[in-house]
């Protein structure tokens, strides 16, 4: 269990000034937290608060400060009750699951910088999903510096809350995430960081966690999608984009962010059938840019084609498309128009809007999701953080479609897992 429970219980006995005892209740921490318990029997008032902590394995602990029997009799007492009222009627905040802490009570710059505020894990195994940083950038044909964008995105991410109000989603009630860290990348030779992205990532799907991605450049998508594949079989594809993605070659190099589904292509990681690609736009050095995408069986949707409007029925084509099967969502955040995401390094004009990024990634809901990416943040390029803080957002988004996830039907009930 993710969390643990403290019961803080004070003696208040031997008090001379009779307000004192509620001063020091003030003190304690989450004394305040709307969903504790409190008591009050004779000379002692006890507080039960849920909170998360990283590391806790899978006990209930519980401490008592005045130590006395009678006290840790109400401890175990007060426990059962909470466990029992929570397995029958979810609370507005109590979960089983690791929670992003509120601002109410922990200070938003308190604590290291993980995704979300999660806790942070150096292994997937138990997880139904986890959050993965891929920190390289030696795949840019343009301006670098998306190596930073995992560090970035988890900086923004503070600002993102525990519930989805717009969609009900309650993926922290549903699903147990955590921040893993980032993949060990090799700056300096991007085959073998390709070969490191793609071992890390073997065991994250092997333990049968649902990765979802920080970069890095979309060069991260080809081996990723080489250990999803391996696994799940030739996946579907939600790609987000200003750009196909699909050159054969640059300088000489077979590997790099403007190549990598042509990569998977040639490997059958794709199910080609089941390839969307939404948002693509830009000037060209060929006339017929999107002619090896068509020839494989891709839908290309190009920027124009999505002005003025609302995606939601291109998304309900959609998922007809992709059906039952395996999908993997590999968003660029230049598929947004440079307006709303300056902080990346091949940006073009005319793009999308995040409230179509909203309709695109909520009209997955429902798809076999088994990954998912947000890439080619480079905050150096946006110094108020804003590109980051949408990536951010739209990676909290993904998460919130993933299989299994419920949604809140009132306050206090999770009414159903699609």
């Amino acid at each position: 269990m993710p969390c643990f429970l403290q019961l803080i219980s004070v003696w208040k006995g031997d008090q001379k000034d009779e307000n004192a005892w509620e001063r020091n209740l003030s003190t304690l921490p989450f004394a305040g937290h709307p969903d504790a318990l409190r008591t009050q029997q004779g000379d002692t008032v006890s507080h039960l608060a849920l909170f998360p902590a990283a590391g806790t394995g899978q006990t209930l602990g519980s401490r008592c400060v005045c130590g006395r029997m009678s006290c840790l009799l109400r401890t175990a007492r007060l426990s059962a009750q909470w466990l029992f009222a929570s397995a029958a009627a979810p609370c507005r905040r109590a979960s089983r699951f690791n929670v992003p802490p509120s601002a109410e009570f922990v200070a938003r710059p308190v604590g290291v910088c993980s995704m979300l505020r999660l806790p942070v894990q150096t292994s997937a195994e138990g997880l139904d999903a986890a959050f993965v940083g891929v920190p390289l950038d030696t795949g840019t044909s343009n301006r670098p510096g998306a190596r930073f964008g995992p560090q970035q995105i988890r900086a923004e991410s503070v600002m993102v809350r525990r519930y989805n109000v717009s969609t009900g989603a309650a993926p922290f009630d549903s699903l147990l995430v955590a921040d893993v860290g980032d993949v060990n990348v090799n700056l300096y030779n991007l085959p073998n960081s390709c070969r490191r992205i793609y071992e890390s990532y073997q065991k994250i799907v092997a333990s049968g966690c649902v990765p979802l991605t920080l970069g890095g450049d979309h060069t991260v998508t080809y081996p990723i999608l080489q250990a999803v594949a391996e696994k799940h079989g030739p996946v579907g594809l939600v790609h987000v984009d200003a750009h196909t993605d699909t050159s054969d070659m640059a300088l000489g190099e077979k590997i790099y962010h403007g190549t990598p589904f042509r990569r998977c292509v040639d490997e059958g990681l794709l199910d080609c059938s089941r390839v969307v690609q939404i948002g693509i736009r830009g000037s060209s050095y060929a006339p017929d840019p999107y002619k090896y995408c068509w020839d494989q069986g891709f839908r290309v949707v190009p920027a124009e084609e999505c002005w003025m409007k609302s995606l939601v029925p291109l998304m309900e084509e959609v998922r007809q498309q992709m059906g039952d099967g395996p999908v993997y969502i590999s968003f660029d955040i230049d598929g947004l128009d440079p307006a709303y995401a300056p902080g990346t390094g091949t940006p073009e004009i005319a793009g999308l809007t995040p409230m179509q990024a909203l309709e695109i990634i909520r009209g997955c809901k429902g798809l076999n999701i088994v990954g998912c990416d947000l890439v080619e943040v480079a905050p150096i390029y946006d110094v108020s953080g804003n590109t980051a803080l949408l990536g951010a957002n739209l990676l909290f988004e993904m998460l919130c479609v993933l299989p299994g996830v419920k949604t809140m039907c009132s306050e206090h009930v999770l009414c159903s897992k699609e």
